[in-house]
């Protein structure tokens, strides 16, 4: 674990209080570390009064300063390493940002930053077909050497680091939490697995709840460490279009993945088509626009066409699916065949990872990337 030389007195600043995360960033934009930013006090007019009252208060800063000693404990117990805004080993994407973050909670591979990146984002409640595009999208930018990033949320984000992490490529997860708070707490593995094969990151400290707040505040790191950021799917609430809007502002490129029409998880994804974003339909639409290689697989829309069948009517019941569900009735007036021997080749192509069923008697195909 690494921390910081100067984490105690970056750490004792933002436990003064009024001084809060905003307040921070900006003195730590204008002066560069503590020292500086004490040193001013009085003497630069910049700092307001208030504010220089706050600063110069030596019982808050000795308070402060023993909340900081048991932070660091903290970290030292969990494992954990910290980055301030002055080190060396900063990211310089998030340095340049408007409101960088003054720290960074870490757990993992620090370097791995320094690959070109891409955010793949979207719905927690993401269908069978965007789960299966977030993990084939990030398993081709991993087979590019790209680093996947997002947010470690349940839906496209889990499946954005899965594919990434089942490619043998690097992830990052940028959380709204802790780093030692899993949220959701189904993902203590994956946690775990971006942690030894990427790195997981986080501006608050240890103990920090998963708090609503924080999950907005938390995607501008996740569209500044990118070159690029992913919307596969997102309503026209999701916080989605909220990491969109902030990689715009910072100069990112934004990539929408198109869904059917009538889906209310797809009508955020359609916006930012309708605005500009770039149409994704292959790994290669993204890496192209980027500037990066591309790598042996892309996404084809015929990727799933070339999946082993057995006979004919295997082939007739496959081609009758779709990524989207398909009931009994539907899939027998396409084929021709009957009831039974329909449910009997479905078993054989589910048995086979061909096919997977849904609630309800749907059955939908499988993409195979």
């Amino acid at each position: 674990m690494y921390i910081c030389n100067t984490a105690l007195e970056w750490l004792a600043l933002a436990y003064m209080p009024g001084v809060g995360s905003t307040t921070l960033c900006r003195l730590g934009q204008r002066y560069g570390e503590p020292s500086a930013i004490l040193a001013a006090v009085g003497s630069d007019s910049d700092i307001s009064p208030r504010l220089a009252r706050i600063l110069s208060d030596q019982q808050h800063y000795r308070d402060a300063k023993r909340r900081a000693e048991q932070q660091l404990d903290c970290l030292y117990r969990a494992r954990v390493s910290l980055l301030c805004f002055d080190d060396p080993s900063y990211p310089e994407q998030l340095r340049v940002l408007a409101d960088p973050p003054v720290f960074l909670f870490y757990r993992g591979n620090l370097p791995c930053l320094l690959n070109p990146s891409v955010a793949i984002v979207g719905s927690r409640t993401a269908t069978s077909y965007g789960r299966d595009v977030s993990r084939q999208l990030a398993v081709g930018l991993a087979q590019c050497g790209v680093l996947v990033v997002s947010g470690v949320a349940l839906g496209i984000d889990a499946h954005a680091h899965r594919g990434a992490l089942s490619a043998g490529g690097l992830t990052a997860g940028v959380l709204g939490c802790g780093i030692d708070v899993t949220y959701p707490r189904e993902h203590e593995r994956l946690y775990r697995e971006i942690a030894e094969n990427g790195i997981l990151l986080s501006e608050y400290p240890c103990g920090t709840r998963p708090d609503g707040f924080r999950f907005p505040a938390r995607n501008r790191i996740i569209s500044g460490l990118a070159l690029g950021v992913v919307v596969v799917e997102a309503s026209l609430k999701s916080g989605s279009l909220i990491t969109a809007r902030l990689a715009l502002d910072q100069g990112r490129e934004v990539f929408a993945v198109p869904g059917r029409i009538d889906s209310a998880k797809s009508r955020g994804a359609h916006i930012l088509l309708q605005q500009g974003a770039h149409l994704v339909q292959t790994v290669d639409d993204i890496v192209n626009e980027l500037g990066l290689a591309s790598g042996p697989h892309g996404i084809q829309s015929n990727s799933m066409d070339a999946a082993p069948v057995a006979g004919a009517e295997e082939q007739r019941v496959l081609d009758s699916l779709d990524v989207y569900p398909v009931d009994i009735d539907t899939i027998m007036r396409v084929t021709g065949l009957e009831v039974g021997k329909v449910l009997n080749l479905l078993l054989q192509l589910e048995l086979k990872g061909l096919v997977r069923q849904q609630p309800g008697q749907m059955y939908e195909k499988v993409a195979i990337s």
